[in-house]
């Protein structure tokens, strides 16, 4: 049996599909590719030693996803594939509407079809919104999303839960992501993005290798210890074993589950930049910019309840995060 990782040629699911091929999983990735590349597969193959099997479809198109659950004996899903940009949601909110819930949905359909019912979903922090103190925990209410990124994944946490209000017989496991950073220690796969990148992380070290001239720092006058923003930089790595330690209680058992999966620990802006280029030996030029719509002041995690069911926690700190980045960076200055 097989476990079907959408979006598995992104930037979390490549590492992913690399600790649930190290863990014993035999992984179908879908993907569309229009903010990934199948590069990222064969690197993948190249870091395993395993030829990985994939197509080329978009999560909307009913008939191709139909045909994947055809020729593949798929006993769970991992999803991750959506559009991801805080900032770009609030220009495009429409285009985050339908690609991510609409997506799920057609997802979803596909898999009550195929009598699959176990899945492992990728949803986020920003469901949080701003009303609830750091550290946040998986109690708290959701709800008072800042942007329409956060909204698509407030919504399909929704959904899911009511699935399994409407057939028990569904596994789920929702997993709140803080900020992933970082790259596979081989330097062979990273965060790659198409485009300018609009996560902190990429930008930086773009910056570092000079495919971009300087950073902005979108406000210095929040109320924390430097007024930068606040953030819980967790290990793309970490947060891969996260998703394979899910995967095996989902597989286990039925209900619906909702993890943190963070560090617990907040890192400022500019603390990141110090730390990068302290792991780099680069100097980041960067200029305050003013504050963007839709970001979050501070939000890092109490992962406790991860670590207590799923015996996870977060192992690397910030500065193998930052070295493990620019390994990457300074081995693909273009990406893939």
């Amino acid at each position: 049996m097989s476990v079907l990782v959408t979006g598995g040629a992104g930037y979390i699911g490549s590492h992913t599909c690399v600790e649930l091929i190290g863990a014993g999983y035999d992984v179908v990735i879908a993907d569309n590719f229009s903010n990934s590349s199948p590069e990222a597969i064969r690197r993948v193959g190249e870091i395993t030693g395993k030829n990985l099997k994939y197509y080329d479809c978009d999560i909307r198109d009913a008939e191709h996803l139909g045909k994947i659950f055809a020729e593949n004996k798929i006993s769970s899903v991992i999803h991750f594939a959506g559009l991801k940009a805080v900032g770009e949601s609030v220009q495009k909110p429409l285009e985050y509407y339908d690609n991510n819930i609409g997506g799920t949905i057609v997802l979803l359909e596909a898999m009550k079809n195929a009598g699959c019912k176990k899945l492992v979903f990728s949803s986020s922090a920003t469901v949080y919104g701003d009303g609830n103190a750091s550290p946040l925990k998986e109690d708290m209410p959701t709800g008072e999303t800042t942007n329409p990124y956060g909204s698509t994944k407030l919504y399909i946490e929704r959904i899911l839960q009511d699935i399994h209000v409407s057939d028990s017989e569904w596994g789920i496991t929702i997993l709140r992501y803080f900020n992933p950073i970082g790259a596979h220690k081989s330097g062979l796969i990273g965060e790659n993005p198409r485009d300018i990148p609009n996560n902190l992380m990429p930008y930086i070290s773009q910056v570092a290798v000079g495919r971009l001239c300087r950073l902005n720092v979108f406000g210095d006058d929040y109320d924390t210890r430097d007024g930068t923003g606040v953030r819980d930089y967790i290990h793309v790595s970490d947060l891969a074993d996260g998703h394979v330690k899910a995967l095996k209680k989902t597989l286990a058992e039925n209900g619906v589950r909702i993890y943190n999966l963070g560090t617990g620990k907040g890192v400022s802006v500019l603390e990141l930049i110090r730390a990068f280029e302290k792991a780099s030996g680069k100097k980041i030029d960067y200029k305050i910019a003013p504050r963007r719509d839709g970001d979050v002041v501070v939000c890092y995690a109490d992962a406790d309840k991860a670590m207590l069911e799923l015996g996870w926690r977060a192992k690397r700190d910030i500065l193998e995060m930052c070295e493990d980045t620019w390994r990457w960076q300074k081995n693909n200055p273009e990406g893939f």
